[in-house]
């Protein structure tokens, strides 16, 4: 008997507990009129959607809107980024904050940046437009500000999004899709020709601008030598376009893939409540009141 359950020991299966995947979702600062990046609103919904995704169970979203302690830097599996330009950049201390997720990152953990998270300022760069961000992520939009590239933002009544990379898991369960948004064009992927290295993916393009159309990276992703990856995807600038599926299904999908967890084959599936649930300033666009004219002098 005494043999017998020794030889239990490498026949039967063993049963260890797993911690669950954890998602670090940062919210940076935004001056965006009401309706628009939303960016404490949109950290929320991602973390709904995230902790309940019917098909991957388990995650575990951490929100805050300040630097994280280590505690919670530690524990991420990917960190994802919300806000007006990076946020390390924008939270006090910036290059402890770099060096902190240089530490994150040199242990694999992933990167996601959405929307104008992807950006940097020219005073973040170096004169050739060096930053940890560009090889973290693949690629950055570069603030008119920035003295290398300018990329530019522009809203458009309809643009189309299509997705690049039928093999990759993050454009699993989505297809093409057109909306009313601000998705950035010439965003900055390197020196020379601004080419996407050969560890970095396009996984959506669009035709823009209308008037003279070019195929444009708007959502890309990196698989970096750390054996970390990246996403970055320079959309929704609208708050309700967090409620268009497939928009919806290519971030979160990035976000799983980014955690080195398994993308499903026809995408994460959740269910999105009414955006105002998550309090929004405002769930639709409130243009900013028209700059009031100069006296005429006479």
């Amino acid at each position: 008997m005494k043999y017998l359950a020794l030889l239990l020991l490498f026949i039967v299966p063993q049963t260890f507990a797993v911690d669950p995947a954890r998602v670090l979702i940062i919210v940076g600062p935004s001056k965006h009129p009401p309706g628009s990046h939303e960016v404490a609103a949109g950290g929320r919904v991602m973390k709904h959607c995230l902790e309940t995704m019917a098909n991957v169970p388990g995650v575990k979203a951490d929100v805050v809107d300040a630097w994280p302690d280590q505690a919670l830097r530690d524990a991420a599996s990917t960190v994802v980024f919300i806000g007006d330009t990076f946020p390390a950049g924008r939270f006090p201390n910036p290059q402890q904050n770099l060096a902190d997720l240089d530490a994150m990152m040199q242990r694999g953990c992933g990167i996601v940046c959405v929307h104008y998270a992807t950006g940097l300022l020219g005073a973040d760069v170096t004169p050739d437009g060096d930053h940890p961000l560009l090889r973290w992520l693949g690629g950055y939009f570069a603030n008119r500000s920035c003295p290398h590239h300018e990329s530019f933002a522009r809203i458009f009544n309809a643009a189309t999004i299509t997705p690049a990379a039928a093999q990759h898991p993050i454009t699993r369960g989505w297809k093409e899709f057109t909306l009313h948004d601000e998705p950035y064009i010439n965003n900055y992927f390197g020196k020379g020709e601004n080419k996407l290295a050969p560890n970095v993916t396009a996984i959506a393009t669009s035709m823009l601008p209308p008037e003279a159309p070019k195929r444009e990276t708007v959502a890309w992703c990196v698989e970096r030598a750390d054996g970390g990856r990246g996403f970055g995807i320079v959309m929704p600038h609208f708050y309700k376009n967090w409620t268009h599926e497939d928009l919806l299904r290519c971030i979160l999908n990035s976000i799983v893939w980014t955690a080195k967890l398994e993308v499903p084959a026809d995408g994460v599936k959740t269910t999105l409540p009414d955006l105002a649930t998550f309090k929004p300033v405002s769930v639709d666009y409130v243009p900013p009141p028209p700059k009031p004219k100069k006296a005429e002098t006479k």
